[in-house]
């Protein structure tokens, strides 16, 4: 398997930087440090980001323009709203990312299907995995299942029950350590549960997930 291009390395390094930098303004402004005009606005960045993606994966134009538009309109329209529930704007968006992904990843459990990690594992390996492999992957599908859920969980304890404060350090702050934590903790559980030859680089990792969206595409 070939690793990561430098290329690759500095774009990862770039987007580490601009989602930590997200992060800590993310904090301030939720936590009624920053002016709520900047704090509603970087709180609808990723969610506007999102709908770009979408609206330029579309192949007509015409939807393209109206999309755009419709987003534009109804962000202006209920401005005011979002200005003055900065916190309720940045909980949302937090609980509702990581319930998401819980559900994401929880879905691919049910019977009869096949778990979201040993299915980046197949696209990675060439459709090839040992059965330890296949075991491996689904019990890692499960532990992010689990993270996901206690991760939004907390996220509604501690808004509604917290200091803005804490519920924004936990939210901004502590959940991107979390999942670092998350994922060092994976790849040394890998290490010592499979054999060297069922070991799988963060390329393979990255490689599946690309892979995936980009089938998931195609058949659109």
């Amino acid at each position: 398997m070939t690793g990561l291009t430098p290329a690759a390395i500095l774009r990862g390094l770039a987007v580490g930087v601009l989602v930590l930098a997200w992060a800590a303004l993310a904090h301030f402004g939720s936590a009624g440090d920053g002016t709520s005009d900047f704090a509603a606005a970087l709180a609808c960045a990723p969610l506007v980001a999102i709908v770009i993606i979408l609206l330029w994966r579309v192949s007509n134009p015409l939807w393209m323009i109206v999309g755009g538009l419709g987003v534009l309109g109804l962000v202006a329209w209920i401005w005011p709203t979002l200005r003055q529930n900065v916190a309720l704007l940045y909980f949302i968006q937090h609980f509702g990312t990581n319930l998401a992904l819980g559900i994401l990843f929880g879905r691919t459990l049910l019977s009869g299907r096949q778990s979201l990690v040993t299915h980046f594992a197949l696209l990675a390996h060439n459709g090839k995995i040992s059965p330890a492999k296949e075991r491996y992957t689904r019990s890692v599908t499960v532990a992010w299942t689990c993270f996901f859920f206690v991760m939004s969980s907390v996220s509604a304890l501690l808004f509604f029950f917290a200091p803005a404060a804490i519920w924004s350090a936990f939210a901004n702050l502590l959940s991107i350590l979390l999942i670092i934590l998350m994922f060092a903790v994976e790849h040394i559980v890998r290490l010592r549960v499979l054999p060297p030859e069922d070991q799988s680089s963060m390329a393979d990792t990255i490689r599946g997930y690309r892979l995936s969206t980009r089938r998931r595409t195609e058949h659109r």
